[in-house]
């Protein structure tokens, strides 16, 4: 009965709002997402504070965290066009990285605000959509910057009746993305907090290091496919230039 009960108070979600400049803003996320940001920046600072021509330590970590991310930026989008686009894939890939963990390793739940609780800040849904709108934005410009007013008639390939259908396949695949990442992420953290609920500390360690890995693929997930949708949309630039 007491199980029970402890497990009727497992809930998704409590929120509480602020009022700034007239916009109502999610105050948790708000928080926990400047928290992430915080981390970033400060990496960032501590990684580039002295730089030396052989790496080492934080730095070489980061080094090596560019590279990659530019690689995955060079091999989705292509070698002429990606680098422009280095810092939003790796903007989106570290935001999300570095959340997920987050939720995986910071105690939230632990920390008690008045008439709310915190979270990872991709385990709220309005997190997941706003980075999937960035997204579309990203794609749209892309498309729009590599091919002017000749990027829109894609809408109306092969025939003009599939434009309801092809605008609408733009929005949903980023929106996809981000409905599976807060899936994934809540999903986790549920999982966990059940077991903790009821298990002792130690059991639901092998599932808290399952996370931490599923975490971070989630994030690669989102990233890759986002440089993919932006080199789509320039695909076709130099074919027209050729042809």
């Amino acid at each position: 009965m007491s199980s029970a009960m402890l497990l009727a108070k497992l809930e998704v979600g409590q929120h509480f709002y602020w009022e700034i400049a007239g916009l109502k803003v999610h105050g948790q996320v708000f928080m926990t997402s400047w928290f992430v940001i915080g981390l970033l920046v400060l990496f960032s600072v501590l990684a580039t504070r002295q730089v030396e021509r052989i790496p080492s330590g934080l730095q070489n970590f980061m080094e090596y965290a560019l590279e990659y991310i530019r690689d995955l930026a060079k091999g989705q989008i292509g070698e002429k066009e990606y680098r422009p686009w280095v810092p939003f894939v790796g903007t989106l890939f570290l935001f999300i990285f570095v959340s997920n963990w987050s939720g995986a390793l910071v105690p939230w739940k632990l920390i008690h605000i008045p008439g709310s609780e915190l979270a990872a800040p991709t385990n709220d849904i309005n997190t997941t959509v706003a980075l999937a709108l960035l997204t579309s934005l990203a794609y749209f410009y892309a498309g729009f910057s590599r091919r002017g007013l000749g990027y829109f008639a894609r809408y109306i390939e092969p025939t003009p009746i599939l434009l309801p259908i092809n605008i609408l396949e733009d929005f949903t695949k980023p929106l996809s993305l981000s409905f599976r990442l807060f899936g994934n992420i809540l999903a986790d953290e549920l999982v966990v907090a059940v077991l903790v609920l009821l298990v002792p500390l130690f059991v639901p360690l092998p599932v808290m290091v399952l996370g931490l890995f599923t975490s971070a693929i989630q994030a690669l997930i989102f990233a890759t496919l986002a440089a993919v949708y932006i080199g789509e949309a320039m695909e076709g630039h130099g074919e027209e230039e050729h042809g």
